[in-house]
């Protein structure tokens, strides 16, 4: 039980993400924000998180899985940074809530895991939630124009967090959720800053107000340092296919927050997306709990 609270969690932390970049956005422009946010996620990663377990040397055969996962968190980031800018709010959403969709083609193009037919369900069932959820907010959906580019950029990046939350978990099996998500943020933030470094200098911070400054600190050390750190160790227990059916959770937890901070509508459609989301969460889970996850690892 404590496993699925901690997904829950990690949901809630993503859901209030999206309101809290909003208001960094209004300061300072997607390239830099990103930038600044991955570092001061690298910075609470790398001076903290390791001191909390004990290092065990990175093995030669985990290399492979190491650089799999950082590349997929990195070129999440580039891609959610781009493609974010390019399309509308409803695509990003529906796109976006197909992260379990990516991870089961994933775990079963490379043999990882077992895919039920009960975890399926619950994927059908969830993203009919977030259909709904869309639906309410009476968020444009197009592929006219920009759009179309922006929706494959979009996909690009769900399928790049795919491979890293599905390779980031046999690292868990060694390593602590700490010393992987340390690794992950070393990587992916300094491939990050050698492409956005001209954005970065190019930004008069002395300008930026508390608000931004509080906004990407917030989305640095939350929902980037301590909830994928939480989120790689989910995984590890409950299975990267399952645990991502929590992911379609974030919508829920980020239309409430708009509404209580940001003045956003909810609606009887959202109400009932939710509530679909969580049948269906709650749907693959009991499954899982039946059937525990089997893993084939027959290829990493």
């Amino acid at each position: 039980m404590h496993v699925h609270l901690t997904l829950v969690l990690v949901a809630f932390l993503w859901g209030l993400n999206p309101p809290v970049m909003k208001i960094g956005l209004l300061y300072i422009p997607p390239m830099p924000y990103n930038a600044v946010r991955l570092f001061a996620a690298l910075m609470i990663g790398w001076l903290i998180l390791r001191r909390l377990c004990n290092w065990v040397p990175l093995r030669i055969e985990d290399r492979k899985a190491l650089i799999i996962s950082s590349l997929g968190f990195f070129f999440f980031q580039l891609f959610f940074t781009f493609g974010i800018q390019l399309t509308t709010a409803g695509n990003s959403s529906l796109i976006l809530g197909c992260l379990p969709v990516s991870i089961a083609i994933i775990n079963h193009f490379h043999h990882l895991e077992r895919v039920k037919p009960g975890v399926i369900r619950g994927i059908i069932i969830s993203l009919a939630g977030v259909a709904l959820m869309v639906a309410g907010t009476g968020k444009e959906v197009s592929l006219s124009g920009d759009h179309l580019l922006g929706a494959l950029l979009l996909l690009t990046a769900s399928l790049s967090y795919g491979y890293y939350t599905v390779f980031s978990r046999p690292l868990a099996a060694t390593y602590s959720a700490y010393q992987v998500t340390a690794y992950i943020l070393l990587i992916s933030t300094g491939l990050f800053a050698l492409i956005s470094l001209p954005a970065v200098v190019a930004v008069d911070w002395q300008s930026v107000p508390w608000q931004g400054w509080a906004s990407f600190l917030y989305s640095g050390i939350f929902p980037l340092c301590l909830a994928n750190c939480l989120w790689i160790w989910g995984t590890a227990k409950a299975g990267s296919t399952t645990a991502s059916l929590y992911n379609n959770l974030s919508p829920v937890f980020a239309v409430g927050a708009g509404y209580y901070f940001l003045g956003e509508t909810f609606g009887w459609l959202q109400f009932i997306g939710a509530g679909i989301i969580l049948a269906g969460l709650y749907d693959a889970r009991s499954k899982s709990m039946e059937h525990p996850e089997e893993n084939c690892n027959k290829s990493a």
